[in-house]
């Protein structure tokens, strides 16, 4: 091996530590990402398509997002739309999130109207950029191209896929463009990117640890898994130079296949029920982080004997999970965290062919017994497949005669329910359900419940049999607390419902409750509770919302019962004849609550200026909207020592439209949104947002510009405009381009989408 030392050198150098390690780092590739611009901005002025081809796992989605976001390609084209087309898929859906993402979303798509044509009206006279991820056969294109103007405008069609032959039929004037490999000081680069994170390659470990990059033969799927694994190992050199030459028997093609099954097999138990289950979700599919979380806990996978934790617990299951490179990250939060995740089509693929040939059975220890010290025996559960509902279904939902069912399991077989398996399948679900009576979780917000009759006439007795759920996710007309009082272990209920629903006694026998997130949703207290439930807490209860309520009752009664919340989200109805007092009555009453969104009714800011405002000294994220902002809220909002992420929306002023926090400051805020603010003027000082790193600005016509000092913020990366006025937009490029006179590089970035 030649000069390893000096490429390792050089290689730690360029590794820039970022918060939280995951999969989404990027090596090698820079050349072809100028290319590819290249051919997407410059030659003919036709229509073109662009093909990006390559094998699974070489990074050709990844490389389509890091041009798709550009910022050269952002400002040359007036419209862009990036959807994933995979194997199984509906051309309207599809053609409805083109539309949503190439207009900004900014109006609906009836029924009943050919979405194609909508499309093909808006994006005509438009040069535009639509990016087909993952196609995998000509009939696709077909279904969509027709929809894509043929102007002189020099619009393109980016597209990737596997398959060369495909690319080959949808050429039309460019020739495919071919993935290469990652050479061998890339791939080491790479492994060390994901290994050592922020720390350096140690001395000896050098040269083991470049045999192991140099033998995952350029596949960058392949060398982060095996980074996630070489991660957990014993950093010895016999122990690397064994898993080098291990590597080094296998071909390209097997490698992929042999990476997913080692990193799967260095998993924990509750680790590897977590990714099986994830396996269950549609192909390509972004999946919510927030409602992943709450699933595992429910099918008590997650590894924690301290049920207080059982967030956090999940949230660093789903972490480890990313950072062994099993997951990828699709989207995050202001704040950093994960807010959608996908897998892999290779890891989705193994999952569904382990579960097939563990005939779709697992062993699962109960992980947060209440009892840790008498763990609990290992349960039998089955994941409801198409086979087994099938089967179901042909011998009228009796376990009886199932073959899959062996008879010593049918009176103890619990059941794994994927969440979205219910939307297309099962044609009597609630005989179905009845049978797998030990069943954790039910989603059904996918199905309108208030068209199944069979549930309207008796939906207390469909789901009476129902004792062990954990989770439940409805959609009904009109839904009433007593169908669910009997669930004594419910910890997340989700209801979506097009009557207000208003709470009842019932509510305070679910004590095991953690999340609740109703729409529509009216607090309001009976005076005819019974006695018992009248001193009633809910103390397991961790979100809730999103809560309608009246400000006559937001007093200490109400806040006595859910003391531990840590998201609240409420709407406020009912505000003349406000008593004047705030809606929290200290500071220190939730001092467990770290995120509070609050929205007042159209109208109530400009005619009422009643708000006072006592937040809870804990929070991290607050959202305000509807409030007319005064100089004792602003003051409120800035003594948050904890704040990170503020967002502003429908905000109005006192007689004059001007903001002015030059004496106020903001000491943990990170994140700043601002929409429909209406003002012109906004004064603040170099002090005011010391740690700012992101400005969003939407929808904030009167504003004429940024404050100057946001020159100062050295923590400052991104400013991002959507529909606001030319001068606030110039104000922004002119920070950019004092920051980079100032400090000599390109440190703050800014975008300002183009108006549709």
């Amino acid at each position: 091996m030649k000069n390893i030392e000096k490429t390792a050198a050089n290689a730690n150098l360029s590794t820039q530590c970022s918060f939280p390690s995951n999969n989404e780092e990027f090596v090698g590739f820079k050349e072809d990402i100028k290319q590819i611009i290249q051919k997407l901005t410059g030659g003919t002025k036709e229509r073109d398509v662009i093909s990006i081809v390559g094998m699974a796992g070489l990074g050709k989605t990844t490389l389509a997002r890091k041009v798709y976001h550009n910022h050269n390609i952002a400002d040359h084209f007036d419209a862009r739309a990036f959807c994933t087309i995979s194997q199984t898929y509906s051309i309207r859906k599809l053609l409805v999130e083109i539309f949503k993402q190439a207009t900004g979303g900014k109006r609906d798509i009836k029924e009943d109207e050919d979405i194609a044509a909508v499309l093909k009206k808006t994006l005509f006279r438009k040069r535009y950029l639509i990016v087909l991820d993952d196609i995998w056969n000509y009939k696709a294109w077909e279904d969509l191209q027709l929809s894509f103007p043929r102007m002189e405008k020099g619009s393109r069609i980016m597209v990737t896929t596997r398959l060369q032959e495909v690319a080959t039929q949808i050429k039309e004037l460019t020739d495919p463009y071919f993935l290469r490999f990652l050479d061998e000081k890339e791939s080491w680069e790479l492994l060390q990117k994901k290994v050592f994170q922020c720390e350096s390659c140690p001395l000896e470990l050098q040269e083991a640890g470049f045999e192991v990059a140099k033998n995952c033969k350029g596949l960058p799927l392949v060398i982060v898994l095996n980074a996630g694994i070489i991660a957990q190992k014993e950093r010895q050199v016999s122990v690397w130079e064994d898993f080098a030459k291990d590597l080094s028997s296998h071909g390209l093609e097997e490698q992929s296949m042999k990476a997913v099954q080692s990193s799967y097999d260095y998993l924990g138990d509750h680790l590897k029920h977590c990714l099986l289950y994830i396996g269950y979700f549609p192909e390509d599919y972004n999946i919510p982080v927030s409602d992943l979380l709450k699933l595992w806990i429910a099918e008590e996978f997650v590894l924690n004997i301290d049920t207080e934790n059982l967030e956090k617990a999940s949230k660093d299951h789903l972490n480890d999970l990313v950072n062994r490179s099993l997951l990828m990250v699709s989207k995050r939060r202001s704040n950093g965290d994960v807010k959608y995740c996908m897998v892999h089509d290779l890891v989705r693929e193994f999952c569904l062919s382990t579960l097939k040939e563990e005939e779709f059975k697992q062993h699962v220890v109960p992980c947060n017994s209440s009892q840790p010290s008498y763990p609990k025996d290992p349960r039998l559960c089955m994941y409801i497949h198409d086979k087994l509902v099938n089967q179901l279904e042909l011998h009228g939902y009796s376990l009886d005669n199932i073959p899959l069912v062996e008879s010593e399991e049918k009176e103890y077989l619990e059941f794994i329910a994927h969440p979205r398996f219910y939307a297309s399948r099962c044609m009597d679900l609630f005989s179905l359900l009845v049978n797998l009576r030990f069943i954790r979780v039910l989603h059904l917000l996918d199905i309108n419940l208030e068209s199944a009759w069979e549930f309207q006439s008796s939906p207390a007795s469909k789901l009476e049999k129902l004792t062990h759920l954990k989770y439940l996710a409805i959609f009904v007309k009109k839904f009433d607390f007593k169908w669910v009082s009997h669930m004594s272990d419910l910890q997340t209920l989700r209801v979506h419902s097009h009557q207000r629903i208003k709470t009842s006694p019932d509510i305070w026998k679910m004590m095991k409750l953690r999340h609740v997130d109703i729409s529509e949703f009216s607090f309001i207290w009976d005076d005819s509770e019974q006695e018992e439930s009248s001193h009633t807490v809910l103390g397991n209860l961790k979100t809730f919302g999103k809560c309608r309520i009246s400000v006559a009752d937001m007093n200490r009664k109400f806040w006595w019962r859910f003391p531990n919340l840590e998201e609240l989200r409420l709407s406020i109805v009912n505000f003349h004849d406000m008593p004047n007092h705030s809606l929290f009555p200290t500071p220190e009453i939730h001092n467990q609550l770290q995120s509070l969104e609050i929205s007042f009714p159209i109208g109530f800011s400009k005619s009422i200026g009643w708000f006072k405002s006592v937040f809870p000294l804990n929070l991290k994220v607050l959202s305000l909207a509807g409030i007319l902002l005064t100089e004792e809220i602003v003051s409120s909002i800035a003594a948050l020592q904890k704040l990170e992420t503020l967002k502003l929306f429908f905000i109005h002023f006192t007689d004059n439209p001007q903001w002015d926090v030059t004496k106020h400051e903001f000491n943990a805020l990170k994140y700043l949104k601002l929409e429909q603010v209406d003002m012109n003027q906004w004064d603040s000082s170099e002090t005011s947002f010391p740690e700012l790193e992101k400005l969003v600005i939407k929808d904030c016509e009167q504003l004429e510009e940024i404050p100057s000092s946001f020159a100062d913020i050295e923590t400052l990366r991104l400013i991002k405009m959507v529909n606001c006025s030319k001068s606030a937009g110039d104000s922004a490029q002119s920070i950019k381009k004092d920051v980079e006179y100032t400090q000599g590089y390109e440190r703050l970035q800014v975008l300002i989408p183009k108006n549709y």
